[in-house]
């Protein structure tokens, strides 16, 4: 089996989940390299621990990295590196998991409130944006699943 390429983190998303590691002995290397106008690049490559490390993150995700959108969009960012649909396909079903769950930024006497139900503009401005992002991810989730599950 061929040595897979090297995982370069440069990038914000990328660089947050390498930093994440980078404390770690032995799972990242840095190199300095020329940027392309004056400044220098700093950039950290995964070591074979480190790509080990960081696939098994993305197989199981703490639970943070399904829940919080900054976090979701950096298991995102690398996943396309698990290669194996199935896992794939196992972690967007975490995260469509929890965005089926009722939810809500404001809750009243245990039931969570929609746009409908508040006179407040940006309220209802809120709400109703997010419900139209969460709406747009399940049906971006599901067709992706699909897709995984039918290779």
């Amino acid at each position: 089996m061929a040595t897979p390429p090297p995982m370069l983190c440069a990038t914000t998303s990328a660089g947050t989940a390498c930093a994440r590691i980078s404390g770690r002995a032995g799972l990242l290397t840095r190199e300095t390299r020329p940027g392309s106008a004056a400044a220098p690049r700093h950039v950290l490559i995964l070591t074979p621990d480190g790509r080990t490390e960081l696939l098994r993150r993305l197989r199981e995700p703490d639970e943070l990295f399904i829940t919080d959108e900054n976090r979701w969009f950096t298991v995102l960012a690398f996943l396309r590196h698990l290669g194996d649909p199935a896992e794939q396909a196992a972690v967007l079903r975490r995260r469509l998991a929890f965005l089926t769950e009722p939810a809500s930024f404001f809750w009243d006497a245990g039931r969570p409130l929609r746009a409908e139900d508040f006179d407040d503009p940006f309220r209802k401005g809120l709400l109703t944006i997010a419900t139209a992002t969460s709406r747009t991810e399940i049906r971006w989730i599901r067709e992706t699943i699909d897709r995984l599950t039918d290779a």
